[in-house]
Parts: C-alpha cells; structure tokens; sequence
C-alpha cells in the first residue's frame, strides 16, 4: 500500500507541473486579438492616418505647394550713366519683364544721346520678348526688335538666350532676321568680382555683327563694333548703386569705313560716371 501511495504522489509531482507549463505555452501563442493587445501598424492606406497640410504646417514632403505662377515685375538699368570726354554724350541699357517662373514677357531698351554732338539718339535698340527657362541656368527669349532712334528704322524677328554662365558670367546671345535677308548677331556678358558685399568691380563686353551694310544706319557687315566697360560699382542698397569707370568702343571693318567718311572717329575711349537701379 505504501509503495502505491509513494507512485501516486511522485506522478502527481511530475504530471501536473508539465500541464501548467504546457497552458502557459498555449495562452502565449494565442493571437494577439484574441488577448485584446492591438495588432500592430494598419495593413491597408485606409486604415492609415490622414495627413493634411494645415496639420504639418507646411512641412516637407505633404508641405503646402511652391507658388510658382505668381506673377512679378522686375525691372533694372545696369548702364544709366554719362560718358566724358569730347561732346560728352548719355548712354543707357536697361531692361525688365512681367511674369512667372516659366512664363515672362521681357521688355530691353538701350541707346545713347549726342553720342556725335548732333543732340540726337542713336544706336537704338528696342526689343519685346517672350521668355522661357529652357535648363536651370539659361532661359530662351524669342520676339521683336526694333530699331528706333534718329536715323531710319529698322524691325527684326528675334531669338537667342540669356542666363549664367559657368564662373557666374551674365551672358546674352541673339539673332536677328530682318527685310532683304538681313541677319545680325549681338552678344553681351559681364561679371560681377566682389570686394566687399557693397564694393565691386564689373567688366562688360557687347558685340554687334551684321551680314548686310546699311549706310543709312551707319553698320557695315561683319562685325561692326564692340563695347566694353570696366565699371567700379557701391551698393548704397541693393537698389540704389553708383559706378565710377571707363568705356572703349571700337568699329571695325566697313562698319568703320563709314565712320571715316563720316569724319568720326573709329575709337572711343572715355571716362564714365552712372548708376545702376532696380525695382
């Protein structure tokens, strides 16, 4: 009978633990809804949270959108300025355009005044433009030229770029077609060589070149002058600029042919004094 008693307590010992044990394995792989813990991240977009803009506060990547079709208006003169010497005369160079960043309509003026001690304008050259950035750097400009000052006019169909160039050079390049198989080419760049964040100094070079004499405007063919400038500017403010410096120009070719019988000179090197603006 002992013996008896002694085997059913020790199967009591061994058997009943091995059963608890066992449950417990059963109540851990029991799955996670049936314990009432949340089942983790949601497994379809539906059942994910919505994010909306005034949420993130304009956080990228759900952030409000760039406004990129606004519409501005710039506008500047890089040459407002009176060159010195002989029958000192005005020249100016400006331009400005209205519209977005993929859109603008480009409005470029230049000219000078007295330029031959006649009290008159010359070298006009009036462009209207349709611009369009074509790369991160350049933009592409096609529309009208025309030329108006004192000596007969002349209109041109229009087209060529303008942006920045590699070592931060400003550049311009367009071409013209005009009446009688006429064509032109104009380029013009500059660069700005800081001292300060006010002071600096800008060289600058425009050339013209054209495929047909025109005596009445006073251009031959090929090319038929440059411009250059070396311009020592402060920035009493961003808009406001002041430049002390020199200028040379020089005809070429039958460009200058006509200026010698003319009787002008085909060499200009003058002092010069202006202001460069903006709004």
């Amino acid at each position: 009978m002992s013996r008896a008693l002694l085997a059913a307590s020790f199967c009591t010992m061994v058997l009943f633990p091995a059963v608890a044990s066992a449950d417990d394995r059963t109540l851990d792989a029991t799955p996670a809804i049936a314990q009432n813990v949340p089942a983790g991240p949601p497994d379809t977009q539906a059942d994910a949270p919505v994010l909306n803009n005034r949420m993130l506060d304009g956080a990228a990547p759900y952030g409000n959108p760039i406004e990129d079709d606004r519409i501005y208006v710039h506008g500047i003169f890089n040459q407002l300025e009176g060159r010195i010497g002989d029958d000192a005369y005005l020249r100016w160079e400006g331009q400005g355009w209205i519209g977005n960043d993929y859109n603008k309509l480009w409005v470029k003026t230049e000219a000078r005044y007295n330029a031959d001690g006649k009290k008159k304008v010359s070298d006009g050259d009036h462009e209207l433009l349709y611009d369009r950035p074509i790369s991160r750097f350049y933009n592409l400009q096609a529309g009208v030229r025309y030329d108006l000052d004192s000596a007969p006019g002349r209109a041109w169909l229009a087209a060529g770029i303008q942006g920045l160039a590699v070592g931060f050079f400003n550049v311009e390049a367009t071409a013209y077609a005009s009446t009688s198989e006429r064509f032109a080419f104009k380029t013009n760049a500059s660069w700005d060589f800081r001292f300060t964040q006010r002071l600096m100094l800008q060289p600058q070079l425009e050339t013209n070149w054209y495929t047909k004499s025109e005596r009445a405007r006073g251009v031959g063919s090929g090319l038929s002058d440059i411009d250059s400038g070396l311009r020592l500017r402060y920035e009493v403010s961003r808009k406001f600029a002041p430049y002390v410096g020199v200028s040379y120009q020089q005809f070429f070719g039958k460009t200058a042919d006509l200026k010698r019988q003319d009787g002008s000179s085909t060499s200009d090197v003058r002092a010069l004094v202006g202001l460069r603006t903006w709004f």
